[in-house]
């Protein structure tokens, strides 16, 4: 699923918007102490408040945002399981009968329950509905609207969603004009902020894929494993934070010495090119071969294919793994990187990375960093010294 796709379909959650229809939403409500349904509740989403909709409707916009491989994850769904999930959600997409597709969804809140212990009262709400998306690109030419063809994607969505208890407050009362103490008791539902979540089903090359989902952490490069594998019945995700940590531990192994700025500028360069000329519409992605070529590339020494394999087998146990080209270098054009010492944390872009060094200056460890303008310390301009 490409970041465009997952875009194309958030921006569809509005209402009254006419390529979405949500036809059913369903609330179900977990008790913390006992893990159990406490309750449900199954409306057609037209018969809901609209106060209620436009709740619900920036939830779900909510929860389909963020970065992929750290927020969103397109996972395939295996089907080893006793009660593979993918059959339920398979059948909860097909079927036309409501109350079948209610409880194929609860079916699935029992898995949610089965072994796990949730800290806060929580509500699970999915909804049923679908999205239409244009056959083919709009033809600005001969004036064709790209509504003219439209293709019908149905879908299923679920949100997971903590509570919390009231804030105590003071109220005025204007009309008895008088101070009052608020003593609301119901749980708030954290709309806002959703837990984690999922769309389904994916899509691969413009077309709904039902061997795969969309799962959407609630926190970057958090996803849960457990309900992944045990609710989901999905392959283990790899986050983005966890690709470039195990890329970094190969380039260390490979280089077997600490590396200047100036090679890893250089290797962040080689990678962000190879995103900028990707014409395929899949991410880019590098196998032991290209990482060889980019470190020889970018200056450093004794670097062979055969080295480089064995740190590919020695650390991921597969000397074929492949990385998202995109998780592995910090975003390009933004100071994405932190470089922490004691004294201070500079924030740099990977481009300007190379005018940065390490020095040894006097017998202590010293950062040097090239600069076109003085530099102004709380209003002071600092002096400049010649070393």
């Amino acid at each position: 699923m490409l970041k465009k796709e997952v875009a194309y379909i958030r921006k569809q959650f509005k209402l009254d918007h006419e390529k979405l229809h949500v036809y059913d939403i369903l609330n179900v409500y977990i008790m913390k102490d006992s893990s159990e349904i406490y309750h449900y509740e199954r409306q057609p989403f037209e018969l809901v408040d609209r106060e209620k909709q436009e709740l619900h409707m920036g939830n779900f916009k909510k929860l389909l945002t963020g970065e992929m491989d750290q927020k969103l994850f397109e996972l395939k769904l295996h089907e080893e399981a006793e009660q593979p999930t993918r059959i339920l959600l398979h059948q909860g997409l097909l079927t036309g009968d409501v109350e079948e597709w209610q409880d194929l969804m609860l079916l699935l809140v029992e898995k949610m329950l089965a072994d796990a212990q949730y800290e806060r009262d929580t509500v699970v709400t999915f909804a049923r509905g679908q999205y239409y998306k244009p056959t083919q690109a709009r033809n600005e030419e001969a004036e064709e609207s790209e509504n003219n063809e439209m293709f019908a994607n149905p879908f299923i969505l679920c949100s997971v969603n903590s509570t919390e208890q009231p804030r105590k407050t003071l109220l005025f009362d204007y009309l008895e004009r008088e101070f009052k103490y608020n003593v609301i008791v119901d749980p708030i539902i954290k709309l806002s902020t959703p837990e984690q979540g999922f769309f389904y089903p994916s899509v691969t090359d413009g077309y709904s894929d039902v061997n795969r989902i969309l799962y959407c952490s609630g926190r970057a490069n958090e996803p849960n494993q457990h309900f992944i594998e045990e609710v989901l019945n999905a392959e283990k995700t790899v986050t983005a934070l966890e690709e470039r940590s195990i890329f970094e531990e190969i380039v260390n192994t490979v280089a077997e010495e600490p590396l200047d700025a100036s090679t890893i500028a250089s290797l962040y360069e080689e990678i962000h090119q190879v995103i900028e000329t990707n014409e395929e519409e899949e991410p880019p992605t590098l196998d032991y071969k290209d990482v060889e070529r980019m470190l020889t590339v970018s200056g450093v020494e004794n670097v062979t294919a055969e080295k480089v394999e064995l740190a590919f087998q020695t650390i991921v146990d597969d000397r074929n793994y492949e990385f998202k080209a995109s998780s592995v270098v910090p975003k390009f054009n933004s100071k994405s990187i932190k470089i922490n010492t004691k004294v201070a944390t500079i924030s740099i872009s990977p481009e300007d990375l190379r005018h940065v060094r390490q020095v040894n200056f006097q017998g202590k460890k010293c950062l040097l960093i090239e600069i076109d303008e003085d530099v102004v310390v709380e209003g002071f301009t600092l002096s400049s010294e010649t070393l």
